[in-house]
């Protein structure tokens, strides 16, 4: 089977963010945020909004699906943890 280098991008960007989701839902059902890092859940949402922007620029799509739903789960853990400190 042969894949496209979107597919290739699609496929890691299903992987990459589908890692956050138990984690998303591990804080939203717990509350329990004293193991992360806000420094750390900061720089990867910064890191993921700007990952987004860059994919909106160029226009790929596989960065723009990915980065878009990842912020979304990063955002909600960061909040989290700002508010459950």
């Amino acid at each position: 089977m042969i894949f496209s280098i979107d597919t290739i991008g699609l496929l890691a960007a299903v992987l990459t963010t589908l890692c956050w989701l138990p984690q998303a839902i591990k804080t939203l059902r717990t509350k329990e945020t004293k193991a992360l890092s806000a420094i750390t859940q900061s720089a990867f949402a910064v890191g993921v909004g700007l990952w987004l922007v860059y994919g909106l620029f160029i226009g790929n799509l596989p960065l723009i699906i990915a980065n878009s739903i990842t912020f979304v789960l990063a955002a909600l853990i960061l909040y989290l943890k700002l508010r459950y400190r």
